[in-house]
């Protein structure tokens, strides 16, 4: 089976643009078998660090984060690419692009500036008319927040306790020798260190990625104000419908939609997996929170997955390199930390489950490892397999 990577080119890592990784028979639907990158499938030095696929049509999409661009490319052979159309412009840091199931548009989330694009596609697929979507408001408070939040406050359907507080009676509850496991809401992390306003103590706007629901609803993650934010498409953009706060500081980063109908969100910074639901009139709310246990202070979650049957979510964590194995339970309402496992290599950016295997980009140790999963409990194993590969982000099953 062959996969699309996604990774960081010369100005963050060491990529020269769109990779290709064969794992075991290039026609397989399996890809337990050794692995090994194909080459370079299009030279992309602005870093391609998200790609994803057009529904119908031989196109691909790169969001070239250091250059602030969508590019489109279309195939051209088994191995390689060439560029449809001009890069369109969406925003600092663009870090993702989600297709819609019809293939008439994309949307951008740009974790630099926050931006939430939507980006026109046309009959051959080609990106054009990018559109910038109302921009996030802070819901703990900002000056220019669309709505101020008090401790307990309901925001767009969800109840928002003052969880700092909870959090310090309990770790004074327990004492010294479990308050290490209690979630530090109370001590709220940067969103990005390296910049001014976070230096500044400033709360700024994260978009990071879009999910795409059922019946034409997106959701789009926003990690510097801890917003999942609900979208419906028309002619003139993105309308907003709906916003739920996560916990302050908590981060969402990516989620997956389940066939329960549940939205789960991993979020980085507090390490959690959040169940989100929609009540009867359509009104999504926060219905549980799983935490990652056994993660390290200083880890940041990443990429979060179904298995096949979609009984179990896996959960990467970078820092201390491990896999969060969560089983889901009852009818999709809760989830509950079965395992946490070796990653098997460093810096796990991004992983996919192939029907018995676990992939995962080790992003810092520039390689792919494969892992194999347990029948019965899916648990990953050790590393079965595994090839270096410069910088990957991004891991892309080929259709």
């Amino acid at each position: 089976m062959r996969f699309w990577v996604g990774a960081y080119a010369p100005d963050a890592g060491s990529a020269e643009g769109i990779g290709i990784l064969q794992a075991g028979d290039a026609d397989s639907v399996w890809a337990s078998g050794p692995l090994g990158m194909v080459g370079t499938a299009a030279a992309a030095p602005g870093s391609p660090s998200w790609v994803a696929v057009h529904p119908q049509l031989d196109v691909l999409y790169a969001a070239l984060e250091a250059e602030g661009t969508v590019q489109a490319y279309r195939r051209t052979g088994e191995t390689s690419l060439a560029p449809l159309g001009a890069p369109v412009p969406a925003g600092e840091a663009v870090c993702h692009v989600a297709v819609a199931p019809d293939g008439s548009f994309l949307v951008a989330s740009c974790w630099g500036d926050g931006r939430v694009v939507r980006i026109s596609l046309d009959a051959a697929g080609r990106p054009s008319s990018p559109v910038i979507a109302a921009a996030a408001g802070d819901p703990y408070g900002s000056t220019d927040a669309p709505f101020a939040l008090d401790t307990g406050a309901a925001v767009s359907g969800a109840v928002v306790p003052d969880l700092a507080a909870a959090a310090r009676a309990l770790r004074e509850a327990v004492g010294e020798e479990f308050g290490h496991l209690v979630p530090e809401y109370d001590a709220v992390p940067d969103t990005d260190a390296e910049s001014e306003e976070a230096a500044a103590g400033a709360r700024v706007s994260r978009a990071h990625e879009t999910i795409v629901l059922p019946r034409g609803l997106l959701a789009t993650t926003d990690m510097g104000l801890d917003l999942v934010r609900f979208w419906r498409s028309s002619g003139a953009g993105l309308r907003l419908v709906q916003e739920v706060a996560l916990p302050k500081g908590s981060g969402p980063r990516h989620g997956v939609w389940h066939p329960s109908g549940h939205l789960y969100v991993v979020t980085e910074l507090s390490r959690e997996v959040f169940v989100l639901t929609p009540d009867a009139e359509g009104r999504w709310r926060v219905l549980s929170g799983e935490p990652l246990l056994g993660t390290l202070d200083g880890d940041t979650a990443a990429e979060l997955c179904t298995s096949r049957d979609g009984a179990t979510l896996y959960a990467g964590v970078r820092g201390s390199d491990t896999i969060g194995v969560l089983s889901v339970r009852g009818a999709g309402e809760a989830l509950q930390l079965t395992a946490l496992a070796e990653a098997g290599t460093h810096w796990p950016r991004h992983h996919v489950v192939v029907n018995d295997t676990l992939l995962v980009a080790g992003q810092l140790a520039d390689e792919i490892v494969s892992l194999p999963l347990d029948a019965r409990t899916g648990v990953p194993g050790r590393v079965r397999h595994r090839t270096a590969s410069p910088s990957p982000t991004r891991l892309l099953p080929m259709r």
